[in-house]
């Protein structure tokens, strides 16, 4: 990945970051993490859907486990074929069991050249109020770039 590729996909991570921060005010408690592995796919220019295998584990209680769908619409070029993203879970309240199935919608920011990085910062889930912040940024491999907005459905 060339030095202005790096710099542009960490400015947009950088204004997702407090778009997404301002949407999140309600939820303000760290209540676990998520972690989702899979998403091999090709993307289809304005956009793609990938699969995931995700553990949620939470601050107290056991670990759940979600089948995760991300749908990406905006530019999205090129191919995946291992991602991994780790979110930090932020909720007002304990979560119940279950509680994070649902939909969450947000910003993406993602690019490869081999080995690459991005990350979805995304809302949803019970009632719009749980916040997944990147923990750290996704590890992914492949030659690919996107940017846009990302969906997440976990069930």
């Amino acid at each position: 990945m060339n030095t202005k590729t790096t710099l542009a996909l960490a400015a947009v991570v950088s204004i997702f970051a407090g778009i997404a921060a301002g949407s999140a005010e309600a939820a303000s408690a760290k209540v676990g993490t998520l972690t989702c592995k899979g998403g091999a796919g090709v993307g289809m220019i304005l956009g793609s859907k990938k699969n995931y295998d995700c553990v949620f584990k939470p601050t107290k209680g056991a670990p759940q486990n979600y089948e995760g769908a991300v749908t990406k619409i905006g530019l999205d070029l090129g191919f995946t074929s291992s991602v991994t993203i780790v979110w930090a879970v932020f909720a007002s309240t304990d979560l119940p069991e279950r509680a994070l199935a649902g939909n969450y919608v947000g910003a993406n920011a993602d690019a490869s050249l081999g080995i690459g990085v991005g990350t979805k910062i995304l809302v949803g889930g019970s009632k719009n109020s749980v916040s997944l912040q990147p923990l750290s940024v996704q590890g992914q491999t492949g030659l690919n770039v996107a940017v846009g907005v990302a969906d997440l459905t976990l069930r």
